[in-house]
């Protein structure tokens, strides 16, 4: 029974899956690919990241002892990372800078070892990388440590390059990745960092007890959250992908920390079905990107809102006037929205809904409908979403 529920789940998928090999079949068991099966792993890996970092009240009980002394007197954080680890970075920049008040660089991996050494800002290094063998982020920590600077690599491989050679190491436990394209493991990157920087937010004092416990509540709700939705999401992004199945070019908007996952969500898409896609920031469409709008270049914007999060509630006005402005220009318009947004279903084309959640956790639930919606665009494209050409798992030569 339950994997005649679990099928049902995918039969939107069923008029554009391309037939597989058996073994792959077999490896992927009731879905046609490994990224979708992956995709649909994400509850289970957000569940288990957290169980594995957080005692009753407490974040990473002894995982960051080592590092102890540069915690309490280190200066900003640089965060190093490359592909979708690096929009993980992006969005972690925002989580660490809002709830504990500390300075973030986000750097590309292989651009960190040619800037500057940082020497006056006494940083904790941050390096991101789901197989830990990314030779630029390995590159990247041996680098800072050169610099005398203390590291904390996230990585979904216990054992990798990058975890033993750190300062500290973070642990995602996603599970084996085995598709190319980042999915679980990304989710799982943005839930560590938000713990992360939760635990500087209540070691730097800025925050209670009391507003520890439900903001660690609301993360505990997000493997439901994600389960109560994919069937709906999965449905709906099949049906996005018909109607731009010939689409060639997408741009993708995203004001705050939903930027990151514009960027991500293009990346996505550029990896498996081979279309352009450019994630930008809402407010920087009129400063040349929108001489691309028109009815051939459908523009996906992320339109979700904290409603009790008076500059959250702030973004989604600028964010929905943007879609207006883009439908004026005779552009499409794929949204993601929270449930009951009518003011955006009425402005966009197509509009995938999110339940709601706070601010920094609704990136976590918004890029898996853009997940989705690029691996049925793939497949009708008949694209392989595991394998997608010229890409590997891990980049091990620079």
């Amino acid at each position: 029974m339950a994997r005649k529920r679990a099928a049902k789940k995918i039969a939107a998928n069923k008029k554009g899956a391309e037939q597989i090999p058996a073994n792959k079949k077999d490896a992927a068991g009731m879905f046609p690919h490994l990224m979708l099966k992956e995709i649909y792993e994400q509850p289970q890996a957000i569940r288990d990241t957290v169980s594995k970092h957080v005692s009753g009240e407490v974040i990473f009980p002894a995982e960051l002892d080592a590092i102890e002394g540069a915690l309490a007197s280190f200066k900003k954080i640089i965060i190093a990372a490359s592909g979708s680890s690096r929009h993980a970075g992006l969005a972690g920049e925002i989580m660490i800078e809002d709830l504990a008040g500390v300075s973030v660089d986000v750097e590309y991996s292989s651009e960190y070892c040619y800037r500057s050494t940082h020497a006056d800002a006494d940083p904790i290094v941050l390096v991101v990388t789901q197989s830990g063998e990314t030779a630029d982020t390995i590159a990247a920590q041996r680098e800072a440590l050169a610099r005398g600077a203390k590291t904390i690599a996230i990585s979904n491989v216990a054992g990798s390059t990058i975890a033993r050679e750190a300062s500290a190491h973070l642990l995602t436990y996603a599970s084996n990745e085995a598709a190319i394209p980042a999915t679980k493991s990304f989710t799982a990157q943005l839930v560590i960092l938000h713990l992360f920087a939760l635990f500087l937010a209540r070691k730097r004092g800025r925050v209670t007890a009391e507003v520890l416990r439900s903001r660690l509540a609301r993360i505990a709700e997000l493997p439901e959250l994600l389960e109560n939705s994919l069937g709906a999401w999965n449905s709906q992004a099949a049906e996005c992908a018909r109607q731009f199945k010939n689409v060639r070019a997408f741009l993708y908007l995203g004001r705050g920390v939903h930027y990151a996952i514009a960027r991500e969500g293009a990346l996505k898409l550029k990896e498996i079905s081979y279309a352009q896609a450019e994630g930008i920031p809402a407010g920087e469409l009129k400063h040349g990107p929108n001489a691309l709008v028109n009815e051939h270049l459908p523009v996906v914007v992320i339109a979700t809102c904290d409603d009790a999060d008076p500059d959250s509630v702030l973004r989604y006005e600028r964010t929905l006037s943007v879609i207006e402005y883009v439908r004026a220009e005779g552009g499409k318009v794929i949204a993601i929205a929270n449930h009951g947004s009518r003011e955006v279903q009425r402005a966009a084309t197509h509009t995938l809904f999110v339940p709601a959640t706070t601010e920094l956790l609704l990136p976590a639930l918004e890029v898996v409908p853009l997940q989705l919606f690029a691996y049925h665009l793939a497949v009708l494209n008949g694209c392989d979403p595991d394998r997608p050409r010229n890409l590997v798992k891990a980049v091990v030569t620079e």
